[in-house]
């Protein structure tokens, strides 16, 4: 009689999927330590051997700009920036100082080593030259890679547009020789140390090569915008503290040297360019002067005679007191108002006529012209003469006072643009702590790479976890209608056992029963409970046949049956082992015994019973192989020469025990469970998802054939199974001490 479906348990909270997520990670936590500690050792391997970076340093001083300086105008900023650093910084990244410093130092042209991958970087920096040995000795006589001390310094690479970015290898000779070729292999042009050579569109200089014979360079000529724009992108220019002025420059790189010198060549072709720049400003105010002085030097002339004209014509003629004071007063009005005339002339130049320094300008020179006219209306209560006198006298005055005012400021901005020395200084010169690498860092990478390895363990635990939907729970099968008889742990002695004799073809020696080799292993443990479970459940049946199956191969159907027969027999009953699996069956290798004499002779009449019938090495056992693989094994059982069989070896046996194939693969087990008192299907832990024992039942229910209960085989110790409730069969053991 079929037992009724048992309602699922529901969950009611989510600590059990917690619980079931955290017995995942324990049961797959050696996955979990191997990946974190092969990451560990990666991140340990990579920090050690990558190459170190180094960052170099400079500063330098942005200071205010004094006013007047190289200008007729002095500070014509009337709303000045916040602060010039940002503008400055822009500057000294600028292709114009960029630019020449590639140029300077030959930064288009890379010449390295070609070293040993992985490794060889590491053993070149740790090689310390000598006078006697300058290079160090090949390892492991790999003579084409550097090893420690090669130098290459190209003083001239010339290439055809079509190489630029190309690789090419320049391989050291013997007698200071060297030959240059293609990334290919095939050579260009040959050369020695010091010589220009020139050939087929390629000019190479070589101006110092330390390195054995064979030895290769990776030589690349680089564009120039190219190294232009790389050379921006690397350094690093930032201000130190608010408003500061100070600049600071950074350049990282794996060679010190290289990151001092391209700091210090920046630095100084900025200072150079900013003195340039303040000298030009001096420069073009002394141009505006040179243009202007000849004319007021003939204003002045005019002036001068056109005076004496006067004063010959009328006689002699002396200015009164209250001429000269008017007289004063006005000159010193023309005066300051020539001197912003001349301040219009360069703001015109400079600025539009909407500037605020031009309007201001404008507006001071209105006030002036104003205070000017008031003056001259003074002039006309006096004599004529005196009038005329005072106003020639003033063209004489103010002109001589601008051209005197003139000359000074050019000699003055002559000096300046000689000495100009500049808003800029250099702070620090570029220095390198050698001593501390900025990369890699090695805590960092070798805590990241852990992390990482941890976190792929996690994944790979838990996503195990997700994929395996084989039941590892019995209460899953139970839910399906269908009992549990018997819970049997995995034994590790069996499973050696098995792969002592599985893929060995014919006869295995020896015993692999593990009811008789260790009977006191937990496994053997929990079919002896099975036999009692059976003793009850088989009271009922219309036979003694006991049929044994599964849904799939490797579920252990063949060391459930055989264990079992041995424990019955063990307890004084008559049992008969059949090995109903005529395709592939195995129970032979576990009774040690030969497959040629079995079942598939006996039913088409080749052997006889006794021919047939073994013993095994457990009193009251017997057994009958597979036989020879027939051709057609499911026609043999369906023929009535197996009932006949089956009914004559039930009145010999208290029970007969077949072994059949899984059902889901072919139709033997119906066949076998038809003629079968109680029919028991074997699931393996882990192995057999819940729709798949579903199926197994309805399939054998479609042959009228109604599963008695489920052996729930291969139990292993998972922490992920104690959510469900699964205490399994690990808790503890009951067996004698005696050895």
């Amino acid at each position: 009689m079929q037992n009724p479906p048992v309602a699922a348990p529901q969950k009611t909270s989510d600590e059990i999927d917690l619980l079931a997520l955290l017995g995942a990670l324990l049961d797959n936590k050696s996955i979990i330590i191997a990946c974190t500690a092969f990451f560990a050792v990666v991140g340990v391997i990579y920090a050690v051997l990558a190459t170190p970076v180094y960052v170099a340093s400079a500063m330098v001083q942005i200071e205010q700009k004094s006013s007047g300086v190289g200008s007729l105008i002095g500070d014509s900023e009337i709303f000045p920036t916040s602060s010039a650093a940002a503008t400055e910084i822009e500057l000294l990244k600028s292709r114009q100082v960029i630019g020449q410093a590639v140029d300077n130092l030959k930064l288009t042209t890379v010449a390295q080593p070609k070293l040993f991958p992985v490794i060889g970087s590491f053993k070149s920096r740790r090689f310390q030259p000598t006078t006697d040995n300058p290079v160090a000795t090949p390892f492991l006589g790999f003579d084409s890679f550097a090893w420690g001390g090669e130098h290459l310094e190209v003083f001239q690479l010339e290439v055809p547009p079509s190489f630029i970015g190309a690789t090419l290898i320049l391989t050291a000779g013997e007698n200071d020789s060297y030959t240059l070729s293609n990334a290919d292999g095939d050579p260009l042009l040959t050369g020695t140390i010091g010589e220009a050579v020139e050939q087929d569109g390629f000019k190479v200089q070589v101006a110092a090569l330390t390195a054995r014979p064979g030895t290769e360079f990776r030589i690349v000529k680089r564009d120039q915008l190219g190294a232009i724009l790389g050379l921006q992108g690397a350094i690093q220019v930032s201000e130190k503290g608010k408003d500061s002025g100070i600049l600071t420059l950074s350049l990282e790189s794996p060679a010190p040297d290289y990151a001092i010198n391209v700091l210090n060549e920046v630095s100084r072709l900025y200072l150079r360019q900013n003195i340039e720049r303040k000298s030009a400003e001096a420069q073009q105010s002394l141009e505006f002067l040179t243009d202007q002085i000849p004319q007021v030097r003939k204003e002045l002339e005019r002036a001068e005679n056109a005076l004496n004209q006067y004063q010959a014509s009328a006689g002699s003629v002396d200015i009164s007191i209250e001429t000269q004071s008017i007289l004063s007063q006005v000159v010193e009005l023309e005066s300051e108002i020539s001197g912003l005339t001349l301040k219009r002339e360069e703001l015109q130049r400079r600025f539009t006529k909407d500037h605020p320094s031009y309007q201001a300008l404008m507006s001071q020179m209105a006030q002036l012209q104003s205070r000017r006219d008031r003056m001259l209306q003074e002039v006309g209560g006096l004599p004529e003469t005196q009038q005329e006198l005072l106003r020639l006298a003033r063209d004489v005055q103010v002109s001589t006072e601008i051209y005197t005012q003139m000359l000074n400021k050019s000699q003055e901005l002559d000096i300046m643009r000689a000495g100009t020395v500049g808003n800029v200084r250099i702070i620090d010169d570029a220095v390198v702590n050698t001593a501390q690498p900025v990369k890699p860092k090695k805590g960092v990478i070798i805590a990241i790479a852990t992390l990482l390895g941890l976190t792929l363990g996690l994944a790979i635990a838990l996503l195990r976890h997700a994929l395996n939907r084989g039941i590892e729970n019995p209460e899953l099968i139970e839910q399906l209608g269908l009992p549990v008889y018997a819970s049997v742990p995995f034994s590790k002695d069996q499973e050696v056992m098995e792969r002592s004799f599985k893929g060995k073809p014919g006869h295995v020696q020896g015993s692999h029963l593990l009811a008789a080799t260790n009977p006191a292993d937990l496994s053997i443990e929990a079919l002896r409970s099975l036999r009692t479970s059976l003793h009850f459940a088989m009271m009922e049946a219309k036979n003694n046949i006991l049929m044994i199956s599964g849904p799939s191969p490797g579920v252990g159907k063949s060391f459930v049956s055989a264990n079992l027969a041995a424990i019955v027999a063990q307890s004084g009953q008559k049992v008969l082992l059949i090995d109903g699996d005529m395709r592939k069956g195995y129970l032979h290798k576990l009774i040690s015994t030969t497959p040629d004499s079995g079942l598939s002779g006996l039913l088409v009449h080749t052997h006889t019973l006794a021919d047939v019938i073994h013993k095994t090495e457990v009193e009251g056992m017997h057994f009958i192989s597979r036989g020879t693989i027939p051709p057609n094994p499911s026609e043999l059982l369906m023929h009535s020469n197996f009932q006949t069989l089956l009914d004559q070896l039930s009145k010999m046996y208290d029970l007969v025990i077949v072994d059949t194939p899984p059902i889901l693969a072919v139709t033997d087990a119906a066949l076998v469970g038809r003629l079968a008192g109680t029919s028991l299907i074997v699931t393996r832990f882990g192995l057999n998802p819940v729709k798949e024992v579903e199926l197994t039942v309805q399939r054998f229910r479609n042959n009228g054939i109604e599963i008695k209960g489920a052996i729930f085989n291969a139990v292993e110790k998972k922490a992920a199974a104690y959510g469900y409730g699964n205490y399994g069969y690990y808790q503890y053991e009951y067996k004698s001490d005696a050895k």
